[in-house]
């Protein structure tokens, strides 16, 4: 019984190989799609379908998802149309997305009952009787079905599900009932909700105001939470408290998983957004806590000290239109910019860090890139000038001491990777160029603009909390700097490199950033990605630390013989 949405990539995979062999252009574009739609984070696929649509006028309604999940696609219409206020479609999608979910879970408990992987046992010695492995397997069926939630809840070709996903339904359905001006059923939507999360501050407060909106004679404690949701949490439970007592019984160990968990998790795990005018909510006492944000998982903070004189602050989070992010000037002065630029044409190898690819990115361009320890090493040997690779890792970890200051971290902030690279436009490529020098996307997770998710599972870097990029040059065309939201198209903040510029920003789906096509010239950077946790510190960079103390220690040696005895007394 294969459910799992990453045993099924293989398919579109193959579809879009054949069809392209086909030269079937419709196909082909559509079996791209449903690989991206799996594989957000695959810049090839990206480039294919900008291709197509290029080659044929392929406009995005004839994008087509073959593996697309009924309730998971009404959802997704259902939101933009919420997002657009166009309340009244949304709740026809919204509800749509209900019964399709519904009919989908008895789709899938059906599945679960059939023969059973008992993984935890070892077949040779199970010594368990009839009865027992009766139990066993009706108990692996039961939790089968418990887990439903979990399957319907992912999207294919994900391993993480949409949390609190389908009690969302319902609070987005009470306020667009709200906003339609049916309060009976934004109460019942909103009575629903709360069989989930009786504890929600901001849906008992809007229960309390739908109920004052009601008219009088209306006896609202007659209104029940809608009778889908009643069953369904209902029969969740008694689930739950089932497979917990078999466990005892049985001997194996159980714990309930929180199925609706709200906040936590992902880093841009969304709440949910009310679609209420904050002014007319305000007047007619309507709670509008739930206005759509990025959970992150620490204290936001930011305007620390910069710790260095020449360094000048540009711009904050606000200004850039975002969260956690700074843009700085004359981290680098000119001479520095102009020594990593010679040092860089001296250590730099085309496709290093992606396997040798020449163009990783896009076919357009070529990259180039060296680490501060191959540096350092080149140095050594003397290919090229020490102090100027010495200068690389000075300046990272200058640029580390800033990013630790100005965000007010309160633990270290460690190296997770240092990268000088290099983007060169490739001469007779760059006419009609539609392309991006480095596709949209998030540092620590796997964006996915269709969902607007960003799931933190591999192969992200979950383990990123910070990022920056410290530009040496401006003497190129294209290359700006861009962040988007989610959708990865809205671009938010565009910003042109220079000498000295520094870009800062968390590492996380509130982030998703890209790079404008580079269309001539060659563009460098030094690119640094940062993590709070010491288990992922970059072991290139502890080997370069340790490089730099020996170089200190002999350095000290030969200042130590240059001096005179008699000057000692």
């Amino acid at each position: 019984m294969q459910r799992s949405g990453r045993l099924r990539q293989e398919g579109p995979k193959f579809e879009l190989r054949l069809s392209n062999l086909l030269d079937q252009l419709e196909e082909a574009v559509q079996a791209a799609h449903t690989f991206f739609m799996a594989n957000p984070e695959h810049m090839e696929i990206q480039q294919n379908i900008e291709n197509y649509r290029t080659i044929a006028g392929v406009e995005s309604f004839q994008l087509v998802d073959r593996e697309a999940k009924p309730h998971l696609e009404s959802y997704s219409a259902a939101l933009k149309h919420y997002e657009a206020d166009d309340f009244e479609v949304a709740i026809k999608y919204f509800e749509k997305a209900l019964r399709d979910y519904f009919s989908e879970d008895t789709e899938c408990r059906i599945l679960c009952e059939g023969p059973q992987r008992f993984e935890e046992y070892d077949y040779l010695g199970y010594k368990a009787g009839l009865y027992e492995t009766i139990a066993d397997h009706y108990m692996q069926v039961l939790v089968c079905q418990h887990e439903c939630v979990r399957e319907l809840a992912t999207r294919p070709g994900r391993l993480s599900p949409i949390e609190n996903f389908l009690p969302l339904h319902y609070d987005y359905l009470q306020f667009a009932y709200y906003r339609v001006g049916d309060y009976v059923k934004a109460l019942e939507c909103a009575k629903a909700y709360l069989l989930f999360h009786p504890d929600d501050v901001d849906v008992l407060d809007n229960v309390d105001y739908y109920e004052s909106l009601m008219e009088d004679g209306m006896d609202t404690a007659s209104i029940e939470p809608r009778e889908d949701a009643a069953m369904f949490v209902k029969r969740h439970k008694l689930e739950a408290e089932l497979i917990k007592s078999a466990a005892e019984g049985l001997g194996f160990s159980y714990t309930e998983p929180n199925y609706w968990i709200r906040y936590g998790g992902r880093q841009d795990e969304n709440q949910v957004p009310s679609g209420v005018n904050v002014e007319e909510a305000e007047v007619h006492g309507l709670s509008v806590g739930k206005k759509s944000s990025l959970k992150i998982e620490r204290d936001l903070r930011e305007g620390g000290p910069l710790l260095y004189e020449n360094v000048t602050f540009v711009y904050n989070s606000e200004q850039l239109n975002g969260t956690q992010r700074v843009l700085l000037d004359n981290v680098l002065s000119q001479e520095q910019c102009r020594e990593l630029h010679s040092v860089a044409r001296g250590i730099m190898l085309v496709g290093d860090g992606y396997r040798g690819k020449t163009s990783p990115h896009t076919p357009n361009e070529k990259f180039e890139g060296a680490t501060v320890l191959k540096a350092l090493k080149f140095g050594y040997e003397g290919r090229v000038p020490l102090k100027s690779a010495r200068l690389f890792y000075d300046v990272s970890e200058k640029a580390r001491k800033i990013v630790e200051s100005y965000f007010m971290l309160n633990s270290t902030l460690y190296f997770s990777y240092t990268h000088l690279v290099c983007r060169t436009a490739l001469s007779g490529q760059q006419d009609r160029r539609n392309d991006l020098s480095h596709p949209i996307h998030a540092d620590n997770c796997l964006l996915d603009p269709e969902a607007n998710e960003c799931w933190k599972e591999p192969p992200a870097y979950t383990f990123r909390d910070y990022s920056a990029l410290l530009y040496m040059n401006d003497d190129f065309e294209g290359g700006e700097f861009i962040f988007t939201e989610m959708d990865a198209k809205t671009v938010t903040a565009s910003i042109k490199p220079k000498c000295g510029r520094m870009i800062s920003f968390s590492s996380g789906g509130e982030n998703p950033h890209g790079v404008k096509a580079v269309t001539k010239g060659q563009r460098c950077a030094v690119a640094l990605w940062f993590t709070l946790d010491p288990l992922y510190r970059e072991l290139e960079r502890i080997k370069a630390d340790e490089v730099i103390a020996i170089l200190d220690q002999e350095q000290q040696g030969k200042r130590e013989l240059t001096v005179n005895p008699k000057d000692e007394l």
